[in-house]
């Protein structure tokens, strides 16, 4: 298994555990190893999309997460 799968499996579970206690537990073991840097650092195309995204949601072109929720389960099913 490659450190990116990895990861997505690790980023997967974590959206759908719901258990205060074990997600802080798992919360201190990354703090060991993981200091964020103060200030991402984004590419000119990132900074864009940011913006683009913004637009969007000024023009109330956006689901909430129970519409995304259920075209997810809807595109799980075909």
């Amino acid at each position: 298994m490659t450190v990116n799968n990895l990861k997505t499996l690790m980023h997967e579970s974590i959206e759908n555990i719901n258990d205060d206690d074990f997600l802080k537990a798992v919360k201190q073991i990354l703090d060991r190893k993981y200091i964020p840097s103060a200030q991402p650092k984004l590419s000119k195309g990132q900074l864009q999309r940011i913006e683009e995204s913004k637009e969007q949601i000024r023009n109330g072109n956006f689901l909430t997460n129970a519409q995304a929720d259920k075209l997810v389960d809807k595109w799980l099913n075909e």
